[in-house]
């Protein structure tokens, strides 16, 4: 029985360190297609294309909506996918190459960061929350 456990927490470890690999992956090839996106050398229409793929995951309007159960999350995670794909097949390969190595290098080294951002961002958020319960309470009294 505990060599049983063993197993299944292994197994689960090697496949949350699959998507995490696949994230990481993902994160550098959106970043290498902005990159691309703003790059001179690249064609017009791959532009375009990442125009739409960037209108489609942002918008608050899909293909078939959200709260359709299994189908309304499918469309997102096969259409997405398939465009970023058809994306980077228009981008001409020594621009995406140039891009990937640019995004590489910025994940891989330190971000800049600003406290006095995330600072405005916390306040933002705790403000907010205030807001919501002090709204709460006089919805309900």
């Amino acid at each position: 029985m505990v060599a049983i456990k063993k197993a299944v927490a292994e197994k689960l470890l090697n496949v949350r360190k699959k998507l995490f690999q696949q994230a990481q992956s993902l994160k550098v090839q959106v970043l290498a297609l902005y990159l691309a996106a703003r790059d001179p050398r690249t064609p017009r229409y791959a532009r375009l294309l990442v125009l739409i793929i960037v209108a489609y995951a942002l918008s608050p309007l899909d293909l078939i909506p959200d709260f359709i159960p299994v189908l309304g999350l499918l469309d997102d995670l096969l259409l997405l996918p398939l465009l970023i794909a058809l994306a980077i097949k228009a981008t001409p390969e020594s621009v995406l190459w140039d891009c990937k190595q640019r995004a590489a290098v910025y994940f891989a080294g330190a971000r800049p960061s600003s406290r006095i951002a995330g600072f405005v961002v916390v306040l933002i958020w705790f403000s907010s929350a205030v807001l919501l319960v002090y709204w709460m309470q006089g919805a309900f009294t």
